[in-house]
């Protein structure tokens, strides 16, 4: 939602996205959604990983999917091609980098953000010149003289540029790149290569800008979100996120106490405790669930009345549970008096019902928690 969301506040309305791994939910998400009307002459279309007469694999990384949508994307006439992520979290106006494009005649256009020192070496850093050409770049720097020869600011604080990961071509360069090489990524491959012989400039973004693809950043930053000084502004009335309308009743809070807490529509909470942790769609929480540090993401039905529950346990957290530091993904059924406290930072485990990632607990969709389930990195306490 979010960079399809930044596209149509830009004004740009022929969006593909390409997709390859367990994605049915997300192609049904989107072509619920993203629907203009007969009048209107832009899309959203999905462009899934398939096998062809002149390829037989999937998707290698980010610069080999677009090659294998070469056809689609010249059949559009377009005479740009915005390359995004769908994994990062951020708003931003494409139009003004398109017109920096066009102003400095790039041939390619890198969004650029100011890096701190520590977090360089975990970054594909950017050396940019003072006209604003690209000139060297380099992936995840350790070496500090190597660092030293990327500084392109005058701050201490924040003396480097990292890519974004937001690319805008000139149609034909991209086809160009793509069909005269075997490279699979634009970060690591496709831009190093193209900086040695086109004209490559970098756009500042200085706005919020975060990746989420990782367990731990997404946990972390649906954290940040219920913070009263979140770092992220969800109720911007000009430049809206958008997502599909559900029709859902609001949500009946029946006694319970909720402190940096972001629900949604549709959930019946009960005299439950509940802070800084995400609620999401259709949510159930009983009586005396202690819940904290947890992004829930609810789920997509509710129990049909008059039928036992799936596995005997209503969807929802059961009475007297206590939630910590966890990842509940959809149509999670957790049964009374279960535990589940967080690991420390590093920790991967996988078990039958439940993996742990970086520490965190993370329950996966359809998962049945039986009464009395403890998860944790001590026995349980008696």
């Amino acid at each position: 939602d979010i960079p399809i969301s930044n596209c149509i506040n830009s004004g740009i309305y022929r969006i593909a996205v390409l997709t390859q791994f367990n994605s049915v939910s997300l192609h049904l998400h989107i072509v619920r959604t993203y629907i203009f009307d007969t009048f209107h002459g832009g899309w959203v279309q999905i462009l899934a990983a398939e096998q062809t007469p002149s390829s037989e694999s999937w998707y290698q990384g980010t610069a080999d999917a677009v090659r294998k949508q070469l056809v689609e994307i010249q059949s559009t006439g377009c005479n740009y091609v915005l390359i995004l992520a769908g994994d990062h979290l951020y708003r931003m106006d494409y139009a003004a980098m398109a017109q920096f494009h066009w102003d400095h005649q790039a041939d390619i256009t890198v969004a650029v953000q100011p890096v701190r020192r520590d977090d360089a070496p975990r970054l594909g850093i950017l050396k940019r010149a003072p006209d604003g050409h690209i000139v060297d770049f380099v992936e995840k720097p350790k070496d500090p003289a190597i660092q030293a020869s990327l500084v392109s600011r005058d701050d201490p604080e924040r003396p480097f540029l990292g890519s974004m990961g937001i690319y805008l071509f000139k149609t034909k360069v991209l086809v160009d790149l793509l069909t005269n090489s075997t490279d699979d990524d634009f970060g690591s491959q496709v831009i190093p290569r193209a900086i040695k012989s086109l004209d490559v400039y970098g756009f500042d973004f200085e706005g919020y800008w975060v990746d989420i693809g990782t367990i731990r950043a997404f946990y972390e930053t649906n954290l940040a979100l219920t913070r009263p000084d979140s770092p992220f502004n969800l109720h911007d009335p000009v430049h809206p996120i958008f997502t599909r309308q559900r029709h859902l009743p609001s949500s009946i809070i029946d006694g319970a106490t909720l402190t940096n807490v972001l629900l949604a529509d549709g959930c019946h909470i009960c005299r439950a405790h509940i802070r800084d942790s995400v609620v999401g769609l259709r949510s159930f929480v009983d009586d005396d669930v202690e819940m904290s540090e947890t992004v829930m993401m609810g789920s997509d039905y509710y129990d049909p009345e008059g039928y036992a529950p799936r596995g005997g346990v209503p969807l929802g957290i059961g009475k007297g549970s206590h939630i910590q530091g966890a990842i509940i993904d959809k149509n999670v059924r957790v049964g009374p008096g279960v535990v589940i406290r967080p690991f420390p930072p590093g920790v991967d485990l996988d078990r039958p019902d439940w993996v742990v990632r970086d520490g965190i607990v993370v329950i996966p969709k359809n998962t049945i928690l039986t009464a009395g389930t403890y998860i944790g990195p001590d026995p349980r306490p008696l």
